[in-house]
């Protein structure tokens, strides 16, 4: 079965907007898709329906609760920061060889399609010594890279496709969700990126679903 890796350009990109489309669309075409979310900073338990894991168990139709919120993301912490910062601020480290497990056997137990996302950017720490991009390659899975729509998304995407390139790691779609402020038309960002990278690119549109998910879904 198929797994990939949701990576981003950067922190409030739509990762998860797009993992919970992705997700939602496989469902539609009647296919297994299932997420995890191993490591999530910026949780708090007491506010648990707006948070990532939670989107992610709806778009799953799995109960939203303490328990099946663990299960798909073990590593939680309360700062909104990168996992190293904050995990510091709890007393906690991350060991990255037990995420790399926890991730391993999360796809040998997939009876489907497994989308695996990551946290922020793809260079955020995950400890003192370890990136996302460390984890993506320990993986060994092919990436999904959403970017925004705002200014500046074009150097951050190519930037971010060029590191990933430079770890071995294959893009295998770039996904432009939309930003709340887009200086031009998603379609013109997308024409200018197409002449710098050569994997599939989708747009996605805030609040407005033309199918493009859907025609992502049906490739993975």
């Amino acid at each position: 079965m198929a797994s990939y890796f949701i990576t981003g350009t950067g922190t409030d990109v739509g990762k998860t907007y797009v993992t919970a489309g992705l997700i939602r669309a496989g469902r539609e075409l009647k296919r297994d898709f299932a997420a995890i979310k191993p490591v999530l900073s910026g949780y708090d338990p007491q506010d648990v329906s707006g948070t990532d894991p939670a989107r992610l168990l709806a778009a799953m139709g799995r109960p939203i609760t303490a328990q099946n919120i663990a299960t798909i993301s073990p590593w939680r912490f309360a700062a909104p920061l990168s996992p190293d910062m904050a995990g510091v601020r709890e007393g906690r480290r991350i060991v990255f060889n037990d995420v790399t497990i926890f991730c391993q056997a999360a796809i040998e137990a997939a009876r489907g399609t497994l989308l695996i996302e990551g946290v922020g950017g793809a260079a955020v720490p995950l400890n003192d010594q370890h990136l996302i991009v460390d984890l993506m390659v320990a993986l060994k899975l092919p990436a999904i890279l959403v970017a925004g729509t705002y200014l500046g998304t074009i150097s951050h995407t190519v930037t971010t496709g060029a590191f990933l390139a430079a770890h071995g790691i294959r893009v295998a779609a770039v996904v432009l969700s939309e930003s709340e402020v887009s200086p031009v038309l998603p379609e013109e960002t997308a024409a200018t990126l197409a002449r710098f990278i050569s994997c599939p690119i989708h747009i996605v549109q805030r609040d407005f679903d033309d199918g493009a998910l859907r025609k992502l879904a049906a490739t993975l």
